[in-house]
């Protein structure tokens, strides 16, 4: 009898942790919904004790960090907070190199840390960024967001200044196709799959701003502008707008 009721004793045992791994889960969720990361992280870091490998919960963990920045005034708490995403990011792909939202990770990261970098920092970092993009779309082509962060990619290399773009020759070698025409059929393509999230509007108008195409530059600023903040990074990417429509009105 006490043979068989071990694996009983086991299960019993074991349910709680799972109970609480998906109540931890849950509740971290209910907070991320509300860009609330560090109430989520409060949540999220016991639930990482429970299930390290987790690759949901590493990405979610990255997000977290990665979006806090906007709530630390300090730069060096800033790009610390960073690094920990992109660790929480690489640890997801290391585990699940077959899934994108870990390589999207990466590239968001990669993406908020650039501009605490030096220009040939910068540089190197948009080669890791744009493989990660790449490795995300062609993971799951259906994916605003990794359409947006090649478009981003094309739009920031397209648009660099002539001694960056000799230092970039220097870290590429051949610099690598980058233009405003592919930035624009990304961020269509990311409109095209999510066309409530007003990022792709915004930075597809500022591209259009960036081409010297005042016109379309206006139309999709001020729409992007009008469209309701849902993410905790939309403010920011509202300036952004502001400003890029302020250079062509």
């Amino acid at each position: 009898m006490k043979f068989v009721l071990l694996p009983f004793i086991a299960l019993c045992t074991a349910l709680p942790c799972a109970a609480d791994f998906a109540e931890l889960m849950k509740s971290g969720d209910v907070h991320d919904a509300k860009n609330e990361s560090a109430e989520a992280l409060k949540y999220y870091l016991p639930a990482e004790k429970l299930e390290p490998k987790n690759i949901d919960l590493l990405v979610k963990l990255s997000r977290q960090y990665a979006l806090r920045i906007s709530d630390l005034p300090d730069k060096a708490d800033k790009v610390a907070s960073i690094r920990t995403a992109l660790a929480y990011a690489e640890r997801a792909v290391a585990i699940a190199p077959d899934q994108c939202d870990p390589h999207l990770s990466v590239a968001i990261c990669l993406g908020k840390l650039t501009p605490f970098l030096s220009n040939k920092e910068q540089i190197e970092v948009s080669r890791k960024i744009k493989s990660a993009a790449e490795k995300a779309v062609a993971l799951e082509p259906t994916n605003d967001y990794a359409w947006h962060l090649l478009g981003r990619w094309h739009q920031a290399l397209a648009n660099i200044g002539g001694t960056t773009r000799m230092l970039a020759s220097l870290v590429y070698g051949d610099l690598p196709a980058a233009s405003n025409d592919e930035a624009v059929k990304c961020f269509k393509k990311a409109i095209a799959l999510k066309p409530t999230r007003l990022l792709h509007t915004i930075e597809l108008g500022r591209t259009y701003a960036m081409m010297g195409k005042k016109a379309e530059a206006k139309r999709f600023l001020e729409a992007g502008l009008a469209m309701p903040n849902q993410e905790k990074d939309d403010p920011e990417t509202k300036q952004r707008g502001r400003i890029s429509l302020k250079e062509v009105s």
